[in-house]
């Protein structure tokens, strides 16, 4: 079956980023938000706790939902307030984490391409953050919202990588068959897992993550520039 669209993931893909400074960045300036309830440490620790907890729920709820309910369980009380200085904190402090990014013009060019070639893309994003955030990650790409025919987030997605169900969800709301598909990210399990729903994967190795040094498994391999030239090499999509 030809191919029709691309899904990419985000962070280390179409973002290049530096992931340690990335959550540094990231906790500060959230749990500074949080110095009257809990400590720097605590804070943190509450915010991976419900972030495993989304991960690993395997649930029809979305994911907002799921870290919701697990943080509720253990702040007493206090969520709603949380809730509200979360939203405040997305509207403004997010800004700071884009010192841990930059562009990258390859990847840049190959979204064009493909686009002008006639593929649809995709965002497939760990949907574990808001979608204000996910929308302001992908404007520090260098590329528009408006590339991209869905936008995976945390308010509107039902799993988490690397479940396959995350990707069997992308398959069933866009009517796309596996064998249309192909999935480009950078982490060798988050996103090379999309081959167990029977999508092509494309391992883009600049800022390849690989936390239990798995052996690679992916249908093709590559950094920025092979990646280029392998969208280069592919044909126009017909209707």
């Amino acid at each position: 079956m030809t191919k029709t669209t691309f899904f990419f993931d985000l962070d280390g893909t179409l973002l290049p980023v530096d992931q340690q400074k990335f959550e540094e960045i990231y906790f500060h300036g959230l749990s500074s938000r949080f110095t009257d309830m809990y400590t720097p440490q605590e804070f943190v620790g509450l915010i991976w706790g419900a972030t495993k907890a989304m991960v690993a729920d395997t649930r029809h709820v979305t994911n907002e939902t799921a870290f919701m309910e697990a943080l509720g369980s253990v702040v007493n009380g206090q969520l709603n307030e949380m809730q509200r200085r979360f939203e405040a904190f997305y509207l403004t402090g997010f800004d700071a984490v884009r010192q841990a990014v930059v562009e990258n013009l390859e990847i840049q060019q190959a979204v064009r391409i493909l686009k002008e070639k006639g593929y649809q893309l995709v965002i497939a994003t760990n949907p574990m953050f808001p979608r204000i955030a996910i929308e302001k990650r992908i404007g520090w790409t260098g590329l528009n919202r408006e590339d991209f025919t869905y936008v995976t987030s945390f308010e509107d997605n039902h799993y988490c990588k690397p479940q396959p169900q995350f990707f069997g969800e992308l398959l069933d709301v866009l009517g796309l068959k596996s064998e249309e598909v192909v999935m480009v990210g950078n982490d060798a399990i988050e996103d090379m897992v999309a081959k167990k729903v029977g999508i092509e994967t494309y391992l883009i190795t600049n800022h390849l993550i690989n936390k239990k040094n798995v052996a690679i498994d992916a249908d093709h391999v590559g950094d920025y520039e092979a990646f280029l030239t392998y969208v280069e090499s592919l044909p126009e999509v017909t209707n």
